[in-house]
């Protein structure tokens, strides 16, 4: 084969005329070299590694390139046969060749790779592999085509796992009471759970008391809200609603009267007294319940303000006393009582679900109108379960339609087969729901600055509250109590032989309350997962109780979570309510406007009192005093209303002004100021006076700011190069802002302006 021979000695002379750092590229081949190859094919090989590696002006000539490649192509390496019949018919552009015209040279990976190592300093030629050169798209374990549909896969498969997010992680170390449901609808999410907690941070936090049960929180999400407790006892619920009554009465009037005990039961027992002396024939009947009681402790019923227990004595409790409702729905012949679960997903903004199945709770006694006789027969007046579950005629049933215990969908069924306009008791009940809310809103935001200030780092908060609701015998919706902690066991306690037992899972508690934790869980999804098309649709019932109204992002874009489709899941049952209503319902929230204006004058971080300069300040900055109301009248509103309301029993933790009793002093003004409107007008007109006010001081102290920024600039770039690190002397114009933030309350001698 002298064609061989010849390229042969070309390239061992081509060889022998490289420097010593060619002779690297030399030992690389030989150590790479398959056995069995022919001599001929190594010292192409060689030629071809020499060539490749040689730099611009090395003394490999380009008539030496193109032997060592004819070399190769007869010898079957980079050129073989296939592929020259393929470069004689089109090149690599897919333009066709011109016959009689010299061809050129084929596109290869080898020729790409000998045509950029031209230009390259490197020392030695990088061969991984079997140390074959490839030729064109063919590989040595197989074909290009091969190769390429495993980077292809390759960078599919990348795509996945970068799009494919870990699964949800939830700390269940303090669910308590809540664990098995929540176990539950962990497991149907597909997600994480750590039951016993772990070091590093989780994305939720499910607590069974309070925002408090797990300390040293700092990100995530924590199913409690900071003072959702206190806000939810009877005191202090039935003071938040009153304070709404009194501004929106009409709005209000779901919520029976109530009379806090025991400073109020002067007040109590003289309004009763004259409601007799004007109606002989009126025999009212009262309910007493203990501030902080649940599950019907020490709840009993009283026809007179003198049966109330040990008033006046040390052992006295906190309680509030209301009005007992005497006609309520009945259903064969039994008082019930409805348990919904409202999902407060967050306070600003503030969002509400409310989900579209609750539980129905009855009596396990026949009801009758209270009377002398009955007033202690708990199984007939009092709904709890916790109570009934012990009567003998309690009924244990596997069906949500039957039994003690059963879904309120199977109530509204029932009345809705008898004629009853159910659109218009669930839109009553969703009034009853948003409007609560709203009343308790502006402390729960106070109580939320304290825990996590902005600025501070810390969780975001969510909640499940259990409303408990009455319906009477015209259908009109009446609030009883809303439960911070309302249970989630989804099993009860029931007796299988005499003395022994045991837990049995409930199916009504489990259908009902898997899906309100579950679909909780899913509306806080840190993913913020989009829902499918099949989520969106309901399962087809054709009933209007289970509309559903909510409103999700398009179902053409939803995703994966940790590789689990959602579309397996069920739809959502929980229905959001807020803000989708907000034009009918805004208007109620004057309270909130007051509450803000209150943290904004609270001074340091963290506290709930309002101390008397953050008063006088918040009077000063409003421009709220004049030649009727002087400063010194200021401070007299201040004593006076905060010694009363740190007499009634308050937190005694912090001394100062707590919101309800700025809130009272608010009204006050409102009514010295605007006379001749309706109270709730008066506060709609302060607040936005106060508003006002304060939108122009915190513009003058923006002017303030960037003025001082400028005058700092210029006097920086006029001094010398040396001094310009200095200190220097405040200009005139600074100081005045000085004295205006100083006067204003806003100034903080560690903040810069």
């Amino acid at each position: 084969m002298p064609g061989v021979s010849h390229a042969v000695c070309c390239a061992r002379r081509l060889y022998y005329s490289m420097s010593g750092r060619d002779g690297k590229v030399k030992a690389q081949l030989q150590h790479m070299r398959p056995a069995g190859e022919r001599p001929e094919r190594e010292a192409a090989l060689e030629e071809l590694a020499l060539v490749s590696a040689s730099p611009p002006g090395s003394l490999a000539p380009a008539a030496g390139r193109r032997e060592a490649r004819s070399a190769l192509s007869t010898t079957g390496g980079i050129g073989s046969s296939r592929a020259r019949s393929k470069s004689r018919s089109k090149r690599l552009d897919g333009k066709e060749e011109t016959p009689g015209a010299e061809p050129a040279p084929m596109e290869t990976p080898a020729r790409k790779l000998l045509l950029q190592n031209r230009g390259s300093t490197e020392t030695g030629l990088q061969i991984t592999g079997t140390g074959k050169i490839l030729q064109g798209k063919a590989e040595s374990n197989g074909t290009a085509g091969a190769r390429e549909g495993r980077g292809q896969q390759g960078r599919e498969d990348g795509n996945r796992a970068s799009k494919k997010r870990k699964p949800v992680s939830v700390d269940s170390s303090k669910a308590k009471t809540s664990l098995e449901a929540l176990k539950v609808s962990i497991r149907q999410l597909k997600w994480k759970e750590f039951p016993i907690g772990r070091r590093v941070a989780c994305d939720i936090y499910w607590h069974g008391v309070s925002f408090h049960d797990n300390e040293n929180i700092f990100s995530g999400q924590v199913n409690k809200f900071p003072g959702m407790i206190e806000m939810l006892r009877k005191i202090n619920l039935s003071r938040a609603v009153r304070t709404m009554q009194e501004l929106f009465p009409e709005e209000y009037n779901f919520y029976p009267r109530s009379w806090i005990l025991p400073e109020e039961y002067q007040l109590f027992s003289t309004q009763v007294r004259v409601a007799k002396d004007k109606d002989a024939s009126w025999k009212p009947t009262f309910i007493v319940k203990p501030d902080g009681g649940s599950q019907g402790d020490g709840i009993y019923l009283i026809r007179d303000p003198s049966d109330i227990r040990v008033v006046g004595s040390t052992q006295c409790k906190n309680a509030v006393v209301q009005e007992y409702i005497q006609k309520p729905l009945l259903i064969d012949k039994l008082k019930f009582d409805i348990r919904l679960y409202v999902l407060v997903k967050s306070l600003e903004p503030l969002e509400i679900y409310i989900a579209k199945e609750g539980l129905s709770r009855f009596c396990t006694e026949a009801y009758q109108e209270p009377s002398q006789k009955n007033l202690n027969h708990v199984f007939m007046h009092l709904t709890n379960y916790s109570l009934n579950v012990h009567s003998d005629n309690f009924v244990h049933s596997d069906s949500t339609n039957t039994g003690s215990k059963r879904t309120f969908s199977s109530i509204l069924y029932r009345l809705a087969s008898k004629g009853v306009d159910i659109k218009k008791v669930w839109s009553d009940i969703i009034s009853l729901v948003i409007k609560t809310v709203i009343a308790l809103v502006p402390e729960l935001k106070v109580y939320y600055q304290a825990d996590i200030p902005p600025g501070k780092p810390g969780p975001t908060c969510f909640q499940i509250l259990g409303f408990d609701i009455l319906l009477m015998k015209n259908l009109k919706p009446i609030l009883l109590e809303v439960n911070a902690n309302p249970s989630m066991r989804i099993e009860h306690e029931q007796e299988v032989s005499p003395g022994v037992f045991e837990y049995v899972p409930s199916p009504v508690d489990e259908e009902v309350k898997v899906g309100v934790i579950r679909d909780t869980l899913r509306l806080v999804d840190p993913g913020q997962r989009k829902l499918t098309n099949h989520q969106l649709h309901l399962s087809g019932n054709g009933s209007e109780l289970q509309e559903d109204i909510l409103e999700m992002a398009s179902p053409d874009k939803a995703e994966q979570d940790g590789g689990v489709k959602v579309e397996n899941l069920p739809s959502l049952c929980l229905k959001q309510v807020f803000p989708k209503y907000t034009k009918q319902f805004n208007y109620l929230r004057i309270v909130e406007r007051i509450s803000a204006l209150f943290m904004r004058f609270l001074g340091v971080k963290g506290t709930m009192r309002l101390g008397p300069t953050g008063f006088r300040t918040f009077i000063r900055n409003c421009k709220l005093s004049n030649s009727n109301f002087s400063m010194a009248s200021v401070d007299i509103l201040y004593i006076d209303i905060t010694r009363r309301w740190n007499g009634l029993g308050a937190d005694q933790r912090e001394s100062g002004m707590g919101l309800q009793a700025f809130v009272e002093a608010f009204l006050y003004l409102a009514q010295r100021r605007f006379k001749s409107l309706p109270l709730h007008q008066q506060a709609e007109a302060l607040a936005d006076l106060c508003e006002s006010q304060l939108n122009g001081v915190d513009e003058k102290r923006l002017l303030c700011s960037r003025g001082v920024a400028e005058r700092r600039t210029t006097f920086t770039s006029c001094q010398p190069e040396g001094m310009q690190s200095g200190l220097s002397a405040p200009a005139p114009n600074q100081l005045q802002c000085l004295d205006a933030a100083s006067k204003s309350g806003d100034y903080r001698p560690h903040q810069s302006l």
